[in-house]
């Protein structure tokens, strides 16, 4: 059952609603700053510890390992935000994190590769919180600024993103400096983001957003639905699979995430295969600009995504993906040519992400709402996984510019299936018009 936490009456004033949600959002902004922070550090040397510990072929399993989890803690973090509102969830998440680079720092210290393995799997706690914020930011948003609001907290994501990979450097020789291994010191420091970004949500996100939504739609006639129980994951994935729209936004998550994952993971190991000065540099500024394409433009996107349409977005955001696979895969081991295409697939990322999640929200019902976040982050997760622990045999057995290829077929069926339901959705509004 929903406990909602001591919301009084009187705050479904519309004013004292929009007031709520300004200090949500800047509460929400200020933690996915910290919690980028510390996800970005550990993405930037996560790969290399990998191949450091068993080669080149397992490093793409290490990102897995990350990813895998941050899927599968999806599944209780929604059910626990189902039955008690986005504070408790966001929380497990983030404590997740925080235990998980505490074992990825002793891994690296024994040398030990399953430890790595679960230490990351943990690890994915902090992107798991730092994904359902996004959904937490549309729980009171108006119909016609979701996009908007969603994009606000994804935008605030760029200081801790793009500051993580800098950062990693520094945490490397301070971790070295106090005695821990190589490529441990950054993981440190995400232990400490992922802990103040739990207590930031703990502490003040008050009232809680999902509560306050419910007590706000509450009606005598609906009471009873609203109190009880939700519907489950496989409600929640029957009601996706009768909805166009919410399979389109579904599909447009998953599959430019997908392709990300598998062309940003093995980009640093590409960088590595030339004898740079300073690998771990170049990494951190080829990452950092590809994680500035990504949250950088949120704001631009959900402008985007709420002027011109949801779907409209996600086709931008597909064909700037194609555009990434072309200039990464033909781009050699240059670092800016590799930087440019990392730029241009967060890019794509970005409106794949804000208007697929915006559609696939805003297609489904609120009883299924946060199953239905719950499951896309799973099935988003679980594929972009495959994605990464594929990404390393293909860059074994192949080559990257064979990867960045098929990353591309993947985005064919996404491309067409959204320009069909564009194509309905025109139609339909002829129609109305005739």
């Amino acid at each position: 059952m929903i406990t909602e936490e001591s919301v009084p009456s009187t705050v479904v004033d519309s004013r004292r609603l929009a007031r709520v949600q300004r200090r949500t959002l800047g509460l929400l902004s200020a933690t996915q700053i910290v919690g980028g922070v510390g996800v970005a550090t550990g993405i930037t040397v996560g790969a290399l510890l990998a191949a450091r510990l068993g080669g080149t072929a397992v490093s793409g399993f290490g990102q897995s390992a990350f990813v895998v989890g941050s899927a599968l803690l999806a599944l209780p973090v929604a059910r626990l935000m189902r039955a008690r509102g986005r504070r408790p969830g966001l929380l497990l998440a983030y404590v997740a994190g925080t235990v998980g680079a505490v074992l990825v720092v002793a891994a690296a210290a024994r040398s030990s590769l399953p430890l790595l393995f679960l230490g990351l799997f943990l690890f994915g706690g902090g992107s798991t919180a730092n994904l359902q914020v996004r959904y937490s930011a549309m729980d009171l948003a108006p119909a016609d600024r979701r996009g908007r609001h969603l994009s606000i907290v994804v935008w605030a994501s760029t200081v801790g993103a793009v500051a993580g990979p800098n950062l990693a450097p520094w945490a490397d020789e301070v971790g070295r400096d106090h005695g821990a291994a190589g490529l441990a010191g950054p993981f440190g420091l995400s232990v400490v983001a992922f802990a103040v970004a739990g207590l930031l949500v703990w502490a003040l996100l008050r009232p809680d957003p999902l509560a306050l939504a419910r007590a706000v739609a509450r009606t005598p006639e609906n009471e009873r639905t609203v109190s009880a129980p939700r519907r489950g994951f496989g409600a929640a994935l029957r009601e996706v699979a009768a909805a166009p729209r919410a399979r389109l936004g579904l599909a447009a998550v998953t599959v430019g995430h997908t392709v990300m994952i598998a062309v940003m993971t093995m980009t640093p190991v590409r960088i590595g295969e030339q004898a740079h000065g300073d690998v771990l540099r170049i990494v951190g500024i080829v990452l950092s600009v590809h994680i500035a394409g990504m949250y950088g433009i949120s704001l631009i996107t959900g402008w985007l995504t709420d002027r011109i349409g949801r779907i409209a977005v996600i086709l931008g955001g597909v064909g700037l993906q194609l555009a990434a696979c072309a200039v990464a895969g033909t781009a050699g081991h240059d670092p800016v040519l590799l930087g440019i295409g990392l730029t241009l697939l967060g890019m794509g990322w970005s409106g794949t992400m804000v208007a697929g999640s915006t559609l696939l929200s805003e297609s489904v019902g609120d009883d299924n709402r946060p199953a239905v976040q719950g499951v896309s982050d799973l099935i988003m997760g679980m594929s972009g996984a495959l994605a990464g622990a594929l990404s390393g045999l293909v860059l074994t057995w192949s080559s990257y510019p064979t990867l960045t290829l098929l990353a591309a077929l993947l985005l064919v069926p996404l491309l067409a299936a959204a320009v069909r339901l564009l194509r309905v959705h025109e139609g339909a509004m002829s129609g109305a018009t005739d």
